[in-house]
C-alpha cells in the first residue's frame, strides 16, 4: 500500500483524475486489440495469462468504483476468470470506474476491503494507487501482445511520483500477492522502462525475468 498521501502532496494534483483516465484508456486501447488466440499468452505477471490479467484488471476497476461509491462489500473485487467475453467485461469495468471517479471528490473516504475489513483511505490516495496499477498493467498487456506503448509527459511524471511512495522493501514487495516485486536492476532513469523496473518488472521481458 502507498504511504499516506496526507504526508506527501504528490497525489493532490487537480489533474489526478484525468491522468488516471489516461492510464485506463491506454489499457482499453490495448484490450480492444485482443483476439481469442491471445488470451492464453503469458504476461509479465507471473502465473497470469492475458485472460487472467484482464480478469484481475476488471475486478480492480469494479472494486475501486464500488469503494468510491462507499460500498464495503468485497464481492466487486472478486475475479471472474472464466468470463465468456473478457474484453467486453473489461470494457464495462473501465466505463464504471471512469464514471465513478469523474465526480472528482478526492477527499471522500473509500472503504478498501481488499486491504482489510476496516481500512479506509482518501479517494486521492486510492485513485493514485489505481493510476500506477493501470500504467503498469498497460505495460504488461503491451508486452504480452507485442504492441507498442507510449507513456510520457504528465502521466509518466505522475506515475513516477506515485511509484516513489511505494516502500522499497517489506510487504508491498515481498508478500504473496504483493502488487509489486523487488526492484529490478536497470538504469535509474525517468522512463517507462525505468518505472516498471523500479516496481519489480523486467523491462527485457520475456527475454529476462530480472
Amino acid at each position: 500500500m502507498l504511504t499516506n498521501s496526507r504526508d506527501n502532496d504528490a497525489t493532490t494534483s487537480p489533474d489526478l483524475v484525468e491522468l488516471d483516465a489516461q492510464a485506463v484508456r491506454l489499457s482499453l486501447a490495448l484490450a480492444e486489440t485482443i483476439s481469442p488466440g491471445d488470451l492464453d499468452k503469458p504476461t509479465p505477471c507471473v502465473g497470469w495469462t492475458v485472460h487472467g490479467l484482464l480478469a484481475h484488471m476488471a475486478a480492480e476497476n469494479d472494486g475501486f468504483a464500488a469503494a468510491y461509491d462507499g460500498d464495503a462489500d468485497p464481492a466487486p473485487w472478486k475475479w471472474a476468470p472464466q468470463a465468456a467475453d473478457p474484453v467486453a467485461t473489461y470494457q464495462r469495468s473501465a466505463e464504471r470506474v471512469l464514471t465513478a471517479f469523474a465526480t472528482r471528490d478526492l477527499q471522500r473516504m473509500m472503504p478498501m476491503v481488499t486491504f482489510g475489513p476496516d481500512v479506509t483511505i482518501p479517494a486521492e490516495q486510492a485513485i493514485s494507487m489505481h493510476l500506477i496499477d493501470y500504467v503498469v498493467h498497460s505495460w504488461d498487456l503491451a508486452r504480452s501482445l507485442e504492441q507498442p506503448l507510449t507513456v510520457d509527459g504528465p502521466l509518466l511524471d505522475k506515475a513516477w511520483e506515485v511509484a516513489r511512495m511505494v516502500p522499497e522493501d517489506g510487504a508491498a514487495r515481498t508478500d504473496p500477492g504483493a502488487p509489486f516485486g523487488p526492484r529490478v536492476s536497470w538504469p535509474d532513469e525517468p522512463t517507462l522502462d525505468g518505472l516498471v523496473a523500479y516496481l519489480g518488472r523486467s523491462p527485457s521481458w520475456p527475454a529476462a525475468t530480472g
